[in-house]
């Protein structure tokens, strides 16, 4: 039986990685703070469907308790380590920029640390496209230049890629970093833009619509992202001696085995059609209140992800649409209480 580390089993992403995982099989520990930036209640439900299975188990601590991330990696004895806690949230790394500091950084240190004291099989690592930055070259590509990060958040996510090659340079430790795009779907963020969207049209209140609505994003529904993190599990980054013929395009690094991939729906949709796709699944319009830039945001993002396609034989294909729709099924059952 294989057996998977994942910090962040309470949020998002994590909730669902360890579902899959745990439907294949997978023997799984959940490493989580439960932190307050959001609605621990609805961590703990995440963390609870988990619980369902036998072969999960959960540890509650913070990534910055370097003893307790030690202890419970050092119990479970993981293969593999996805690290994807972090302090989340592009805005209110305006507001509270040290908590990224301490979370994505100094936590993202302990967990490589704890992996390689493991001599674990595969480290993956979730980074970010806000790396990407002032970058106006499109579609976003592992290859390109991203040196002008526009936020903090930005910024400690583009540290924790430096500090991944660094360690995998010197401890040939293999290391996966993959750079998300806009994640959404059923279980998701309500900080997150959509998850407030919902909220508002149902209540019939107006919605921020940043840069009068001319933003495009990669939507990337969740599942197409989990799948795409499942396939990159058995992507190992080879050392120099067993690197074979060169994948096209691949970013593996020639001093150690380390690689990034981005993990998008290699699409770019305007921010308006994706509220409309929203109003056509409530039944509902939006009010929409039309607001300038907010700093730190860029205008549009979209994925070049041919490397993540060659690596896994896996391209995300979940249209915004039926995406969508899916989380707003899920969104009635959750706002009602039946979940």
């Amino acid at each position: 039986m294989r057996r998977a580390f994942i910090t962040g089993t309470a949020g998002f992403i994590g909730f669902h990685l360890a579902e899959l995982l745990l439907q294949e099989g997978w023997a799984v520990h959940g490493f989580d703070g439960m932190t307050d930036y959001y609605d621990v209640t609805l961590k703990r439900k995440r963390h609870a469907r988990l619980r369902q299975h036998d072969r999960f188990t959960a540890t509650e601590a913070m990534l910055e308790d370097d003893a307790a991330l030690r202890q419970a990696m050092r119990d479970f004895a993981p293969d593999v380590v996805v690290h994807l806690a972090a302090q989340a949230g592009v805005r209110y790394s305006l507001e509270n920029p040290r908590a990224y500091i301490d979370a994505n950084v100094v936590g993202t240190f302990n967990v490589m640390d704890a992996a390689l004291a493991q001599k674990v099989d595969h480290l993956l690592i979730a980074s970010t496209s806000s790396v990407y930055g002032a970058n106006t070259e499109m579609p976003f590509h592992e290859g390109h230049k991203a040196d002008t990060p526009l936020t903090i958040y930005a910024a400690t996510k583009k540290a924790t890629e430096a500090m991944g090659h660094a360690y995998a340079h010197l401890h040939t430790l293999p290391v996966t970093m993959f750079r998300f795009f806009t994640v959404y779907g059923p279980w998701g963020r309500p900080d997150m833009a959509y998850f407030s969207f919902a909220r508002a049209i149902l209540d019939g209140r107006p919605i921020d619509v940043y840069n009068h609505g001319e933003m495009w994003r990669d939507f990337t529904y969740i599942d197409d992202l989990v799948r795409g993190i499942r396939g990159l599990i058995d992507a190992v980054p080879p050392v120099a001696a067993a690197r074979g013929t060169p994948v096209p395009g691949d970013s593996l690094s020639p001093a150690a085995p380390f690689r990034i991939v981005n993990i998008g729906n290699s699409d770019s949709v305007k921010l308006t059609d994706f509220i409309d796709a929203l109003e056509d699944a409530l039944g509902q319009k939006a009010q929409r209140n039309l607001m300038p830039m907010q700093l730190g945001d860029v205008p549009a993002t979209w994925a070049d992800a041919g490397l993540l396609r060659a690596l896994t034989g896996y391209a995300p294909q979940t249209s915004v649409a039926e995406g969508v729709r899916r989380f707003v099924d899920w969104y009635l059952e959750y706002r009602k209480g039946a979940l």
